[in-house]
């Protein structure tokens, strides 16, 4: 453990060095060395979330990653939405959509299909599922389809006071959600499996500090990364005469590996509750969060910001929840719901190509 842990160290370490030294903006090879680190730098953080997971248990250790990565997006949005640019108005809302897609078909999909290629059936809490899949869909609804439909503000705007309504539910659900997940309805959030005794992995008040620190590091150089390699991605994908909005599809698939890699370890791992906590907490957390912020950055700057999305992209969205609640509606999964979700995966890939 100690060798993995100071590489995991060193890694997230070397990365930063090289952002800050500029060379990463000058040289292909340095970009390609930055791929690399990147990639690394993601494992990274899914090594020391699963020391912080072990050491603080179910369900803290998946509210504390999905949080830090949602935290470190939002500060990129915000940091983008200030520097200005024609698609600034419309950044929250496409980030936060194709977060979600990618959370609700790809994660949940990805875990659904190995867990189930791997173990032909798991189980899991359906009373969890319940209280994130309703908060889910209530935030969803009030900040992504609304405001396509009210006549307050032209366009798919809300005006300022929907904005501060929207905001504030927004926070009032998930703090509810995080009091059930934490306090009233725990249980409902705890896995079932047996547990592994592990010696080789003694989490003392010292390691659990040192991870919290190159968690918060490691997904700070994955973001970074992300964004300094996105204008190469964009070439990548013009050479190819694929649409831009690819580009964001791209970038918060990097950001969200973290995530997807914890949760399908967890699901392969046959903690099926674990992948579902991570997933669907990290959707509340990514919508939850970000709009709040958004809105904030919003009133002080003066700024209009297109929340509303259009018809496609809603009846895609629809879909996607709906197929989700059918799938976790009984407490038992397997490959048959996976594999659906990850066709609606492809569907808005797909659709984003061709239009």
């Amino acid at each position: 453990m100690r060798l993995f842990l100071q590489w995991t160290i060193i890694i997230p370490t070397l990365a930063w060095i090289l952002f800050f030294s500029g060379l990463v903006h000058d040289s292909s090879i340095f970009q390609v060395v930055a791929s690399v680190l990147l990639i690394l730098s993601v494992m990274s953080a899914v090594h020391h979330s699963e020391i912080i997971a072990h050491r603080v248990g179910e369900p803290y250790g998946t509210i504390i990653l999905a949080i830090a990565i949602t935290v470190i997006e939002v500060s990129i949005i915000i940091s983008l939405m200030i520097s200005g640019g024609k698609e600034a108005v419309s950044l929250a809302r496409d980030t936060v959509y194709s977060a979600t897609m990618l959370i609700l078909n790809g994660i949940v999909g990805l875990c659904l299909f190995i867990g189930g290629l791997k173990h032909h059936e798991q189980k899991f809490s359906k009373h969890s599922v319940i209280i994130a899949l309703v908060s889910l869909i209530s935030i969803v609804v009030f900040t992504l389809v609304v405001p396509t439909f009210t006549k307050s503000a032209q366009g798919s705007y809300y005006s300022s006071p929907q904005l501060m309504f929207a905001s504030v539910a927004c926070l009032v659900i998930y703090g509810c959600f995080l009091f059930a997940q934490t306090s009233r309805h725990r249980n409902y959030f705890l896995t079932t499996e047996i547990k592994e005794d592990h010696p080789s992995l003694q989490v003392n008040n010292r390691v659990l500090v040192l991870s919290l620190v190159f968690l918060l590091i490691s997904l700070g150089i994955v973001v970074l990364l992300a964004k300094t390699l996105s204008p190469t991605i964009e070439s990548i994908i013009t050479s190819y005469h694929l649409p831009l909005t690819l580009v964001g599809v791209i970038i918060a698939a990097i950001i969200l590996l973290p995530e997807s890699i914890a949760a399908i370890i967890a699901a392969r791992s046959n903690k099926l509750q674990v992948s579902l906590n991570l997933s669907l907490g990290s959707a509340l957390a990514s919508i939850g969060l970000t709009i709040p912020s958004v809105a904030l950055v919003c009133f002080i700057y003066d700024m209009e910001i297109i929340l509303g999305l259009d018809i496609k992209s809603i009846i895609l969205l629809g879909l996607s929840v709906f197929t989700v609640m059918l799938s976790l509606s009984s407490g038992r999964t397997n490959i048959v719901y996976g594999v659906v979700l990850l066709v609606n995966l492809f569907a808005f890939i797909f659709l984003i190509i061709y239009p």
